[in-house]
């Protein structure tokens, strides 16, 4: 049997350099940055309008701050919502009763907020920094019965707004 002898020449090799640690900023150098950082934050927001609003959906745009489900507003809520998925990681590691549902809740919500900013569509049945606000749903195409003692009768759904008669339809309205 013939044995195989490598011919590479590594006698040139040598060690790369090694990276100097960067000595680590003073307070005061710190609030320093921050404040330089922010003035060429603003200077480039000057230049473009659309600064900071790539990944928002068009018709998001031009929204008020002060709009209910502002991107503002809803950045705020999915950094909270970030904050509160790590603290539910947490317990269940420690595997508490309902962490997991809960887990998958605020995930789930996230997601939903995220699809907002990038497409326009709210698909969540809640908003809100801790989803304690509920969606009110309201009809934009009545839908008809066709067959049936109910034939041409318009369809209607408890707790939605229904444009033609300018309310919300209840549930004792069906009699």
């Amino acid at each position: 049997m013939k044995k195989i002898r490598a011919t590479t020449d590594n006698s040139n090799w040598s060690e790369p350099k090694k990276r100097k640690k960067r000595k680590p900023m003073t307070e005061a150098q710190r609030v320093a940055a921050a404040k330089r950082l922010e003035k060429a934050r603003e200077a480039r927001a000057a230049k473009n309008p659309e600064y900071g609003m790539s990944g928002i959906h068009e018709s998001l745009r031009d929204l008020p701050d002060d709009h209910f489900i502002s991107p503002v507003r809803v950045k705020q809520w999915i950094k909270t919502q970030r904050d509160i998925i790590k603290s539910e990681r947490a317990n269940v590691r420690l595997k508490m009763k309902g962490a997991v549902a809960t887990l998958a809740s605020h995930e789930g919500y996230v997601r939903n907020m995220n699809k907002y900013l990038r497409d326009g569509d709210w698909v969540d049945d809640f908003y809100g920094e801790y989803m304690d606000k509920k969606i009110k749903r309201r009809c934009v195409a009545l839908g008809y019965y066709w067959t049936g003692e109910k034939a041409g009768l318009p369809k209607r759904d408890v707790g939605v707004f229904y444009p033609d008669i300018g309310m919300v339809w209840e549930k004792d309205m069906e009699e």
